[in-house]
C-alpha cells in the first residue's frame, strides 16, 4: 500500500487553506494514516485552522491507548477540536474559524473513515463510490428532493457546510467501515476544490488510467481542476491499495 498526496493554492485564492497528511507506515496504533482538511475563516484562521486540527490531531493518535480505531480516532478529533476552539478565543483574528475533516486508516481486508464537512473519500475501482456524505447546505436540500443531484455542484449556496471542526464546543463525525474486495483499486481523499471542478466520473477515469503511477493521477487532477477553473484550493491523496 502507497500513497501519492498534493495540494495546490488553485488560481483564484490567495492562499492555501488546505492541509493534508499521509504516512503509509504506523501512527500510534494505528497501521496508517490519511488526511485532508479545508481551513475557513478570515485571511490567515482558515489555514491555521486546518493545519492546527490536523496536527492536533495526529500528535493525539501517537500517544492514544483507546482499544478501537474508532475510539482513537473519536478521541483524537475531541483533541483536534477543542485546540482549535481554543486558539479562536484566544486570537480575536482567528475567530469563527473552522475546517472540514476527512481521515482514513487501511487495513489489508477494510478501512475506516471520518469525515466532517464536505470534503470527501472515494472507493475508486470499475466504478467511483462517493463513501462519505457531505455535511452541506445543498446535500440537505438533495436529501429532501428540493433539487437534484446533477444541480448541486452549480448551486450558489454549494459551499455552505453543517458541519465543521472547532465551531461548537461538541463535534460530531460520521464513521464508515468499508469491505475492501478485490475490485477496490484506490481510495482517494480530496477537497471540494477537486470536486467541484472534476466530474466523478472524469476523476475515476484519471485514476484508473494511471494505476500504475497513481503519482501521475494525482498531478492530472490537479491540473484538471485548474483548468475547469481552479476556483479553490485543490487537495488530493490517492491511496494505492494494492503494488505489483
Amino acid at each position: 500500500m502507497k500513497a501519492y498526496s498534493t495540494t495546490d493554492k488553485g488560481k483564484t485564492r490567495e492562499i492555501n487553506q488546505d492541509y493534508i497528511f499521509s504516512e503509509d507506515g504506523p501512527v500510534g496504533l494505528l497501521p496508517n494514516l490519511y488526511i485532508v482538511a479545508d481551513g475557513m475563516g478570515g485571511y490567515n484562521a482558515g489555514d491555521f485552522a486546518s493545519r492546527c486540527c490536523v496536527e492536533s490531531f495526529v500528535e493525539q493518535v501517537k500517544k492514544s491507548q483507546q482499544p478501537t480505531v474508532i475510539s482513537t480516532m473519536t478521541e483524537a478529533l475531541n483533541v483536534a477540536n477543542t485546540t482549535v476552539l481554543q486558539h479562536a478565543k484566544e486570537k480575536e483574528e482567528l475567530s469563527g474559524m473552522g475546517t472540514t475533516f476527512v481521515a482514513a486508516t487501511v487495513f489489508p481486508d477494510r478501512a475506516y473513515v471520518m469525515n466532517i464537512g464536505d470534503s470527501r473519500l472515494y472507493l475508486i475501482g470499475s466504478e467511483i463510490k462517493q463513501i462519505t456524505v457531505d455535511h452541506s447546505y445543498v446535500e440537505e436540500m438533495v436529501r429532501k428532493g428540493e433539487i437534484k443531484r446533477k444541480d448541486a455542484r452549480i448551486h450558489p449556496k454549494k459551499n455552505v457546510i453543517t458541519r465543521a471542526v472547532g465551531v461548537e464546543t461538541e463535534v460530531e463525525a460520521d464513521f464508515y467501515e468499508i469491505e475492501l474486495t478485490g475490485d477496490a483499486g484506490f481510495l482517494l481523499l480530496c477537497t471540494d476544490g477537486l470536486t467541484n471542478m472534476v466530474e466523478d466520473e472524469e476523476i475515476r477515469h484519471v485514476v484508473m488510467r494511471h494505476e500504475k503511477a497513481p503519482q501521475d493521477a494525482v498531478k492530472e487532477l490537479i491540473n484538471r481542476a485548474n483548468e475547469s477553473g481552479g476556483k479553490d484550493n485543490i487537495s488530493v491523496v490517492v491511496i494505492q491499495m494494492k503494488q505489483d
